[in-house]
């Protein structure tokens, strides 16, 4: 008698019959699974680009590894002679990238040309690279413009707070004077950071070299390395053995903190994935308590000609399978593109779409179908005599 259960023709039209047996409650358990599927992609999608994308954005916050001299002199501003660029050769990881930026520190008076009034400012020599610097980055020049041969004006770039005292404005010209030297520059930008640098005024670094007369002479370089503290640590090691005369000091605090964020913000996106999927999971649930509680008679009959309990079970899981599936790939498809519109609103750049986390949404949407189908087995304990006595 269990030859009718077993022909794979019939297993498919009952299947048939139960997915579309009412169309209504389909429906509505398609849009739980497809609503669970599309939030959970979106913040797995979210988790799996949060780690690039937080580096992109620690590393536009500035260096990571200092390079001083090493002995620093307590009197006066200590210096070094520039090491070639090939000693700050990038890492052997590929993974890591270097940005960097040579500074030289120099004291001076400065005061507006249109002005008597003389302030003590500290002038920053700069040159190279850096994330999050571009004003800054403008200044880098092949050759300085200080030339007694060059009419060109020698630009200058100043920190908001200085530039509030010296009452200047970009266009303005700014006289530099120390000792017996005299330069002077004019502002081409006006730069706010928050910091320190508010407070300075950047010249291209040979101009500075040649003003403060110390010509090959660099205070400080700042660097920037990406990736994790290990992997800037491993760079570090590498720049102790090719510079030995200088400090190295990398900043663990930078990168510890963009471990500490990382952390919080994938633990937070995990918990919030696991609590859409609890959510989902008694949606769906709910839907399938009534629809057990209509299916009786259609189980009573099923095992009145020869179906056993195990196999009626098999029908239902199969079922819950395929609806996991399509609500799977319909809210997959649609949670990438989801995560891609909030990475663009919080990082101002769309989250890059990550192909694994597809097949992932929908496994643990056929996960969350089959476990919303746990009322279903209810059915495995009905009894035909008491379904055709018609007892409840």
């Amino acid at each position: 008698m269990s030859a009718p259960l077993t022909n794979r023709p019939m297993f498919r039209r009952l299947l048939r019959r139960l997915l579309f047996a009412n169309r209504g409650r389909l429906f509505v358990i398609l849009l739980a699974l497809s609503a669970g599927a599309a939030v959970s992609a979106a913040l797995l999608n979210l988790q799996t680009d949060a780690k690039r994308r937080l580096t992109a954005e620690f590393r536009s916050f500035g260096a990571n590894i200092l390079v001083l001299p090493k002995s620093p002199n307590a009197v006066s501003v200590s210096t070094m002679t520039a090491p070639p660029e090939a000693q700050l050769a990038p890492s052997p990881d590929p993974s890591v990238t270097i940005h960097s930026a040579s500074l030289l520190y120099a004291i001076a008076n400065a005061n507006p040309v249109s002005s008597s009034v003389s302030l003590p400012v500290v002038v920053v020599g700069y040159s190279g690279v850096m994330p999050g610097s571009a004003p800054l980055d403008s200044l880098s020049r092949e050759q300085s413009q200080a030339s007694p041969a060059n009419t060109q004006p020698i630009p200058c770039i100043a920190g908001q707070q200085l530039a509030a005292k010296m009452n200047v404005k970009s266009g303005d010209k700014v006289s530099l004077r120390n000792s017996d030297r005299h330069l002077d520059c004019v502002l081409t930008d006006i730069l706010k950071t928050g910091d320190a640098q508010d407070g300075q005024l950047f010249l291209a670094l040979l101009d500075v070299q040649q003003f403060a007369n110390t010509p090959g002479k660099i205070t400080a370089i700042q660097i920037n390395a990406s990736g994790d503290g290990s992997q800037v640590e491993q760079y570090a090691a590498q720049l102790r053995q090719k510079l030995p005369d200088a400090e190295i000091r990398p900043l663990h605090e930078f990168s510890e903190a963009q471990a500490r964020v990382y952390s919080r913000i994938s633990g937070l996106l995990t918990a919030a994935t696991i609590l859409i999927l609890s959510l989902t999971v008694l949606c769906v649930m709910a839907a399938m308590t009534n629809i057990a509680a209509e299916r009786r008679n259609d189980v009573g009959m099923m095992k009145a000609i020869g179906g056993s309990a195990h196999r009626v079970l098999n029908l239902f899981l199969t079922e819950a399978v395929i609806l996991g599936l399509a609500g799977g790939f319909i809210g997959a498809a649609a949670g990438i593109a989801l995560s891609m519109a909030l990475g663009k609103a919080v990082f101002g750049v769309a989250a890059a779409p990550r192909l694994i986390v597809y097949p992932i949404s929908v496994a643990l949407t056929v996960i969350v179908a089959i476990l919303g189908a746990y009322p279903l087995r209810r059915l495995a304990n009905v009894r035909p005599a008491t379904i055709f006595r018609g007892d409840a």
